[in-house]
């Protein structure tokens, strides 16, 4: 079966974005589903298909759900997106892909334990991030890195990430020690919400289940047991990165200011920019800044 050919993302260098500070955005929301979580979905169900496998079965809280309902559909698989009931996903995204969408009680851990059983009884390819295709995944989430190294050819810069389950993180730090380009990564996640956050800069502690609150412009952004979560703090320290917390508020100036600049992302998918933001003097001096923007 033909595939659709993905619409691959926009690197751009931005001047006039943050007084005094060059950032370099790598705008992932020109995917078909606003993710930059497509290129490991795509990557899961390539390697799902040659394993004999006709479904793809994932937790999510929408983004990771969105990308592989777009892989699977445009691949000839059957796919099923298991969420949390209550966040404002909803879940039409994914259907309008032909997913199977199912709900569950409870938070984004919840959809994904569901999903883990679901697979099993079904026997499909359990494609959730701490899956067996967990290294098709990180694989996938790795081209981010790949294609800002083609552009600024290993020149000094800093990457900003939003921080939600931690596995964008750590497949960056992977790809950037493969090149051998010592980029300090900065995560973004929402304070207090996130196990990630909380933790630094000690090692990794997860958060009470009912202490992490949601919102419509957080809920990526929110764990109480991020499944990457001490690799990605691993990665942040040894590449001498920090991570930052960002409020709502600090997500929607975000949000507000890449629009007057005719870029378009979720609050939560401005995170990365969010946390520049309240910290670009410690930019101005210290090269490209790499922002990842996303839709979802």
């Amino acid at each position: 079966m033909s595939q659709t050919r993905p619409v691959p993302a926009s690197a751009e260098l931005v001047d006039d974005l943050v007084p005094g500070v060059r950032v370099l955005l790598l705008d992932e929301t020109r995917y078909t589903s606003g993710s930059h979580k497509e290129p490991a979905a795509r990557a899961v169900v390539a390697k799902a298909r040659a394993d004999g496998h006709d479904r793809v079965i994932v937790g999510s809280c929408g983004s990771y759900g969105r990308a592989m309902a777009t892989a699977c559909a445009a691949a000839g698989l059957h796919c099923t997106v298991v969420l949390p009931a209550d966040w404002g996903d909803g879940g039409s995204f994914a259907e309008t892909a032909g997913a199977d969408v199912r709900f569950v009680s409870g938070g984004y851990e919840d959809a994904v334990e569901e999903s883990h059983r679901l697979a099993l009884a079904e026997e499909a390819a359990d494609g959730n991030v701490d899956g067996p295709y967990q290294e098709s995944v990180l694989s996938g989430h790795g081209e981010i890195v790949s294609t800002v190294y083609r552009m600024l050819g290993g020149a000094d810069a800093a990457l900003w990430i939003p921080a939600g389950n931690g596995t964008t993180i750590v497949a960056a730090g992977r790809q950037l020690a493969a090149l051998d380009w010592p980029v300090p990564v900065h995560g973004v996640g929402s304070p207090g919400n996130n196990p990630i956050v909380t933790s630094w800069p000690g090692p990794y502690r997860t958060l009470p289940a009912d202490q992490v609150v949601t919102t419509v412009h957080n809920e990526p952004l929110v764990n109480w047991d991020a499944l990457h979560g001490p690799g990605a703090l691993t990665v942040i320290t040894a590449s001498g990165g920090a991570v930052h917390a960002a409020t709502d508020d600090d997500l929607l100036a975000a949000q507000s200011l890449l629009a007057r600049h005719r870029r378009y992302a979720s609050p939560s998918g401005a995170a990365g920019l969010a946390g520049l933001l309240a910290h670009a003097r410690f930019a101005r001096s210290a090269g490209v800044q790499i922002v990842l923007l996303t839709g979802r």
